[in-house]
């Protein structure tokens, strides 16, 4: 397979200005993150570890295999929101190895509000819950809950994606014979007490944990008993008398310990379906993809040189590569496992549409996933491009890319608007996974056509008064800002219409523990005849 070259010179002015440029960005997104790993702030960690408990991220650092990594999955979630008084959602999701089974973790952090569940906490307890059973992962709850924020009724209570959508899937998982254990180390209460109970086993921790469909409080106003939260509901009356718990641990660290046991004991099978290949690192260094991508989305990259420093040994068959030119896509390894990678080099006109749909229905064919970097405006507009069919051929890489059998995984390294986002495999088509980096943009439009698109609407109103120039300047200052806010990557990934924002060096490791995963699977039903679209 021919290895990638590179056109690129580090040492260029050019070059280092970009990744001085990318540092701030890099920068931004650790404090970002510091953010969400301080959870509730010092006053509640302190009173949390008074009461003798271990804060939510060393729990999972405990329960995961001694030297293995964790894929934490949108740990920017809700910033921005509430204040910023919600770090991660109060809840922290990811994927880890527990005695050698890939395991989805969801853990409840109870120095936020309490672990309570508010719009954004359930929308991603739900999305942990969609990659555990596309992929097959025993789900491990680490349960310190306080139920369904009662200020958030209408977000939270009554849809099929709110919180009792998030039972629903607990059901249909342990139906389908995917794992589901617990263990609870604090009150979990209300809603809150059916994640343990649903489970097929799970543990509490003695003279801490407690599950209750209603609390004292509720109790007294209900019935008019006076009941502490122990007898009512504690570890040692359901691990002695009502049998509702299988397990009851001495203590938080004992606790981890046997639920190690209980992943070890399921006997879970976790086949690669593709045999792995041998792992050989990228030719070129993916330490310099920042200062090859830069900050100024206006300013175009070549994809393939994002490619030779994340696929196996830089090598990589390119498919049609003097044909649609503005879409690349080719044959490569990652991390030992063949994939087919689909990369925007601009906007997508129907030669490019044409060659994409070709190119998936060969991946689909051969069993091999799909890998989409977006960098794209989307497709092309005017009259040329309409008489040449776009709407038909943007419609064909819709068709396919939608009917694709094999996993998709998709990273936004650049701009991602309009239906260029959906062709190529934004989340409105659920891939297995998406990611994007902190220079990134995701829209409808961006923002010089949305703002003057809505700019010549405003003009031609006929139900308001001519504005002044001055106005109008300012009413378009606002659209604007208004979509660039709409776009921004924190905007995006504070509402989880993404996995999580990564750091573009991190990328071959994430994309290879994803693809890993998804080659746990049986065939995906590919071995398809190939139409040429």
């Amino acid at each position: 397979m021919k290895r990638l070259t590179t056109e690129i010179d580090p040492k260029s002015e050019g070059f280092q200005a970009r990744a001085d440029d990318y540092a701030h960005l890099l920068d931004q997104l650790g404090d970002n993150l510091d953010w969400a790993l301080d959870g509730g702030g010092e006053k509640m960690v302190r009173r949390h570890r008074e009461r003798g408990k271990i804060l939510v991220r060393d729990r999972i650092d405990l329960l995961i295999d001694p030297g293995t990594g964790f894929l934490e999955l949108s740990p920017l979630a809700a910033i921005g929101l509430y204040e910023n008084q919600l770090p991660a959602a109060g809840i922290v999701t990811g994927i880890g190895s527990v005695r050698g089974t890939s395991c989805m973790i969801i853990a409840n952090d109870a120095t936020v509000k309490g672990g309570s569940f508010y719009r954004e906490t359930v929308k991603k307890h739900i999305r942990a819950q969609e990659i555990a059973m596309e992929n097959r992962l025993p789900v491990l709850y680490l349960v310190d809950c306080g139920g369904a924020n009662l200020n958030q009724m209408e977000e939270v209570f009554y849809d099929e994606n709110h919180f009792g959508g998030t039972f629903h899937r607990q059901c249909r998982m342990s139906a389908k014979g995917i794992p589901q254990l617990a263990i609870v180390f604090g009150e979990c209460t209300a809603g809150g007490a059916y994640i343990p109970a649903l489970c097929d086993e799970f543990i509490m921790v003695q003279d801490a944990a407690s599950i209750h469909l209603g609390g004292p409080q509720i109790v007294q106003a209900a019935i008019s008993e006076t009941v502490n939260r122990m007898d009512l509901g504690g570890a040692a009356m359901h691990t002695l008398t009502s049998g509702v718990s299988d397990n009851m641990a001495p203590d938080e660290l004992s606790g981890l310990g046997r639920l190690r046991d209980m992943v070890e004991a399921l006997g879970y099978q976790q086949p690669y379906a593709v045999p792995r290949g041998a792992v050989e690192p990228p030719l070129l260094n993916i330490e310099e993809i920042p200062g090859i991508v830069g900050t100024d989305l206006s300013r175009p990259f070549d994809q393939r040189e994002v490619i030779a420093r994340i696929v196996d040994g830089s090598a990589f068959h390119e498919f049609k590569p003097a044909w649609g030119e503005t879409l690349v896509c080719g044959f490569a390894q990652l991390e030992g496992f063949p994939v087919g990678i689909i990369a925007n080099n601009g906007v997508l006109f129907s030669e490019a549409c044409l060659k994409g749909a070709h190119f998936i229905e060969l991946c689909d064919q051969r069993n091999m996933p799909l890998i989409f970097l977006q960098n794209t405006t989307g497709f092309m507009v005017g009259s040329e491009a309409e008489r040449g069919g776009i709407s038909k051929h943007s419609a064909k890489l819709v068709y396919a890319m939608s009917n694709a059998h094999v996993p998709r995984y998709t990273v936004i390294t650049g701009s991602s608007y309009g239906a260029g986002n959906y062709g190529m495999s934004g989340r409105g088509f659920r891939p297995r996974f998406l990611f994007m980096w902190p220079n990134a943009r995701l829209g409808g439009m961006n923002p010089d056509v949305g703002s003057a698109v809505l700019m010549d609407l405003r003009r031609a109103s006929i139900s308001r008064g001519a504005d002044s120039e001055v106005e109008l300047a300012e009413h378009e200052a606002k659209l604007r800002a208004m979509f660039e806010e709409k776009s921004d990557p924190y905007f995006c990934t504070a509402r989880l219409f993404d996995d999580g924002i990564i750091d573009p060096r991190d990328t071959r490791r994430i994309l290879g523990l994803c693809v890993a995963l998804g080659n746990t699977l049986p065939d995906t039903g590919g071995h398809r005849p190939v139409y040429r679209m």
